[in-house]
This record gives structure tokens, C-alpha cells and sequence, in this order.
């Protein structure tokens, strides 16, 4: 079993950065690829990034490409999300989650993931 806690959540203005943090506890982690989701209110949740058990390949997804960079240390058991000029439609809460050691398929849905965090809210305004 693993367990997540998100932090580093926040108010920034439009063109702003913040960095997520992703601190895992339990069992196993540096065998678990992890992943970014998002949810805006009255939203689907998305995708948003999503990176291999050994941090040698990372996903993103269309909207951010390019302005956010998600990284892992292992030794920390952690994994984070760089957020760099942020939009308002980048307002969201994000997750974080853990795929089952090993696997590297589905990593671009929700089902693909096994363990997932209480959300940290992230608010961008104009």
C-alpha cells in the first residue's frame, strides 16, 4: 500500500510559477510510475503528466507541454510537478497518483492508477 500527500499549492498571478510537491509513504515507490491529474470544478478530471519508475520517460499532456516539467527523487520518495507560466485555465485542484509497481501501460487515465492523494488546490488568476 502506498499513500500520497500533495503540497505546494496556491494563489499565483497569470504567468507565475509554482512547483508541486508529492511525498509518498507505505509501500514501494521507487518502482511506481507517477502521475499528474487535474480537476477544475464541474470538470472531467485530466491528465497531466505522468512519469516512468526510473524517471527515464516522461508524458504530457497537450495543454502544458512545454511549461511544466514533472521530476521524481527517489530517495526522497517524491515527486514533483513544475508549473511555469501559468494560465488561468490551469486553475485547478491537481492529484497525484501511483501506478502499480512496474507497470508502464494506461498511464493517460485515471484507471491506470492504483494509490492517489488528497488534491492541493492551485489557483491562477488574471
Amino acid at each position: 500500500q502506498v499513500q500520497l500527500v500533495e503540497s505546494g499549492g496556491g494563489l499565483v498571478q497569470a504567468g507565475g510559477s509554482l512547483r508541486l510537491s508529492c511525498t509518498a509513504s507505505g509501500r514501494t515507490f521507487s518502482s511506481s510510475a507517477m502521475g499528474w491529474f487535474r480537476q477544475a470544478p464541474g470538470k472531467e478530471r485530466e491528465f497531466v503528466a505522468r512519469i516512468s519508475w526510473n524517471g527515464g520517460t516522461t508524458y504530457y499532456a497537450d495543454s502544458v507541454k512545454g511549461r511544466f516539467t514533472i521530476s521524481r527523487d527517489n530517495a526522497k520518495n517524491t515527486v514533483y510537478l513544475q508549473m511555469n507560466t501559468l494560465k488561468p485555465e490551469d486553475t485547478a485542484v491537481y492529484y497525484c497518483a501511483a501506478q502499480r509497481p512496474y507497470y508502464s501501460g494506461n498511464y493517460y487515465t485515471s484507471r491506470g492508477y492504483d494509490y492517489w492523494g488528497q488534491g492541493t488546490q492551485v489557483t491562477v488568476s488574471s
